[in-house]
């Protein structure tokens, strides 16, 4: 009798995950012949769908998984992807997962901190946009037509080709997907001159939960306004959108100057936080903040903040700007590197600047495991509170701390212009950064532990009530329900962070377009209570 009780536990176990795997396989099956009897003759779908079968699924799947965190062996996997190659086959996916009540979970460039895009703890399959990227570039009308699919990295390359004159004001990173960060309310090193991503789109083609494909008249001005920064996939599938073009001088400056407390760091960014939302708009200073080794004393450490700028002029001009404004940096022109706009993207995101720019059409990152949190700070800090960061991320020695300035064209538009609503009186955004290179639970719980511990920190100094984050930066942290199916008061605990007071009319607008809920992730809009 002594062994007989394992045995049957055993026994037990082993049949669950046989009545599992059965069901699964049966899912798949009857969704398999559900979207090739919803494939459009002239379009099959049969090359889209990838099954754990298909000796391609571990590599599609991975192909856009950017955290490490989720590319673990026991990470949920999704027990199909659909790789769409036209409209017709997000249409067939929607029409199929909604008859059988499976969550469908859209990946454009997978860069989201959370995975939401190809991670859930209920049975899911992937909605995987990576084939659909064409750009059209139009300068004539300086417009563009971009596809969910395409980088950052493509788009830009593709404007420079046709331009030396013409920008976006996107992210600084060129393998993040279009989908996500426009739908994000996506920035970059330019949005105090020209604002957001979403301030500059202009029309979208947006296929809903009928599977009917809108573009921006036929959706309506509610939905217009939700899918520019309120979540895209909340309310449907983003099929493309079109951005207005920025006008961008033909030389534009960039710097990148490193100093340690030794070298006076507290005085220069007690000086950047008073000014850097201020400057011209032309100008954008970040700071990256992290802990190194002390060059002054032997086994010791200390904050070395990177000044990192873009300065849509020529040198001259910039140096007379910095020397009134922020003296203490002590800007020289041998700091200064003159370039087009075009290799200040391949200077920011850390590629030689003198590369080939066609490196930008590359879709594959580095990979690392990763945590982001995110603030904002709306009045400056202290510089005794400065001293006391500086002490905390010396004892934790990580994260990061990433330091955005607003002000400019940030401050002009109205909050409730779009669903992004950090506008006027923000100084600027806090990014915390935490990468590592260990696998496993306990690598990741000691990792995450340290950014929670400088995050609770950090809170005398940024906003309150709520305490607002970026909901780009995706953080489970602020709420969650792992399987989508959000009541309103559990979607209100992030999204009021997120959105603040444009979170109600989120809310209203997914209610009425997709009441029962079958675009949802761990963090979508909720629906009001029926």
């Amino acid at each position: 009798m002594g062994i007989s009780r394992p045995i049957v536990v055993v026994s037990l176990f082993s049949a669950l995950l046989l009545l599992s795997s059965m069901a699964a396989s049966a899912m798949e099956e009857t969704f398999v012949e559900c979207l090739l009897d919803n494939s459009h003759p002239s379009h099959p779908i049969s090359d889209a769908i990838f099954t754990p079968r298909n000796p391609s699924y571990s590599s599609v799947l991975q192909s856009s998984i950017r955290n490490l965190r989720f590319n673990e062996t026991f990470t949920l996997k999704p027990f199909l992807i659909v790789t769409a190659l036209h409209p017709s086959h997000i249409q067939a996916a929607i029409v199929c997962a909604k008859r059988d009540d499976i969550q469908m979970k859209i990946r454009s460039g997978g860069h989201d901190y959370e995975g939401l895009s190809y991670v859930s703890a209920v049975p899911f399959f992937v909605l995987d946009m990576f084939n659909l990227r064409d750009i059209d570039v139009d300068v004539s009308t300086e417009t563009a037509w971009v596809q969910s699919g395409a980088t950052l990295g493509e788009l830009y390359y593709r404007i420079s080709e046709k331009s030396k004159v013409h920008g976006f004001p996107g992210g600084v990173c060129p393998t993040v997907g279009v989908g996500g960060h426009f739908g994000g309310g996506g920035y970059g090193n330019m949005m105090r001159k020209f604002g957001l991503t979403v301030d500059n789109i202009v029309d979208a083609y947006f296929i809903d939960v009928h599977g009917r494909l809108l573009d921006r008249k036929s959706m309506g001005e509610d939905i217009f306004w939700a899918i520019r920064g309120g979540g895209a996939a909340s309310f449907g599938v983003v099929l493309a959108y079109k951005i207005n073009l920025i006008r961008i001088p033909e030389t534009v400056t960039v710097f990148r100057v490193e100093k340690t407390l030794e070298d006076n760091a507290t005085d220069i960014v007690d000086q950047w936080q008073h000014v850097a939302s201020k400057l011209p708009n032309d100008l954008f200073i970040r700071l990256v903040i992290d802990v190194v080794n002390s060059s002054t004393q032997a086994n010791r450490k200390t904050v070395r903040v990177t000044f990192l700028s873009l300065f849509l002029g020529d040198s001259k001009r910039l140096i007379s700007i910095m020397t009134e404004n922020i003296p203490t940096l002590n800007l020289s022109q041998s700091d200064c590197i003159e370039t087009t706009w075009i290799r200040s993207v391949l200077f920011w995101t850390n590629i030689a600047i003198d590369s080939q720019t066609d490196v930008l059409l590359n879709r594959t990152p580095s990979l690392v495991y990763l945590k982001r949190k995110s603030d904002y700070v709306k009045e400056p800090i202290p510089r005794a509170g400065l001293e006391l960061i500086w002490q905390r991320m010396i004892e934790l020695q990580v994260p990061q701390l990433v330091f955005n300035p607003y002000g400019g064209k940030m401050a002009e538009i109205a909050s409730t212009a779009t669903p992004f609503p950090h506008r006027a009186g923000h100084l600027w955004k806090i990014q915390y950064v935490t990468n590592w290179n260990q696998g496993g639970v306990e690598a990741a719980n000691h990792y995450i532990g340290l950014t929670r511990k400088l995050y609770g920190y950090m809170t005398p100094f940024v906003s309150k009530n709520p305490r607002e984050a970026f909901l780009n930066y995706r953080d489970i942290d602020l709420g969650v329900n792992h399987n989508g199916r959000l009541s309103y008061v559990e979607g209100r605990a992030y999204g009021i962070k997120y959105f603040k007071g444009n979170f109600n009319r989120l809310v209203h607008v997914k209610t009425k377009v997709d009441p029962s809920n079958f675009f949802r992730n761990e963090q979508s809009i909720p629906t009001l209570p029926h």
